[in-house]
């Protein structure tokens, strides 16, 4: 009677990860932990950064996961141990395509959310600044940004590709997010490194 009720409880498990989209895996890492999630660092967790993100389903943009996800990536970012102003789906465990930035460019500087992200064209003058980043902690760098992107990026639940131009520092965060989304770290753009 024990095997039919652990085989019954694998059965509705793996449903459950069929109905939402999310692998077994993801969902525990999604699930599992508090508001603030574990950051993945260097070398540690080196795989899972160096790995190119895959989409966000249909599926598992209307999932709950996908909310709690995006709410718990806030709440590591904003984080006092953290203190950062974005991050990506990798630096917590989960290698899909979703980041939270910090709005400089917007009224109260708020924190968003965007799902499937990409750069579509990197615009304006070449702006050398200084970047640091959740999963190197102790080092930062001098990296060259553009300042000026256009991204498009899938509105939740809807599903709707919107396009957005962004200028500024924000561009430069969004920049740096997005790397991570292809397994790129910010030491790899850089022209030099210094601890601190």
């Amino acid at each position: 009677m024990k095997r039919i009720v652990l085989i019954l409880a694998a059965m509705a498990g793996v449903a459950a990860c069929k109905e939402s989209g999310w692998t077994k895996q993801e969902m525990a890492t999604i699930m599992d932990q508090g508001m603030v999630m574990y950051v993945t660092t260097v070398p540690g967790d080196s795989t899972i950064l160096r790995t190119k993100c895959t989409e966000i389903g249909p599926k598992e943009l209307k999932s709950e996961e996908l909310q709690t996800l995006i709410a718990k990536m806030k709440a590591t970012v904003t984080d006092p141990s953290q203190d950062g102003v974005g991050i990506a789906a990798p630096q917590v465990g989960i290698s899909r395509r979703i980041i939270v930035v910090q709005r400089f460019d917007k009224e109260g500087e708020p924190f968003e959310a965007y799902v499937n992200v990409k750069i579509d064209s990197l615009k304006g003058e070449i702006v050398r600044g200084r970047e640091g980043c959740l999963s190197i902690p102790g080092l930062r760098g001098i990296v060259p940004r553009n300042s000026i992107i256009n991204i498009s990026y899938t509105e939740v639940p809807s599903g709707t590709t919107i396009k957005e131009q962004i200028e500024g520092f924000t561009a430069v965060i969004f920049q740096h997010e997005c790397d991570h989304l292809d397994g790129i770290l910010y030491t790899d753009r850089a022209d030099s490194l210094f601890t601190y």
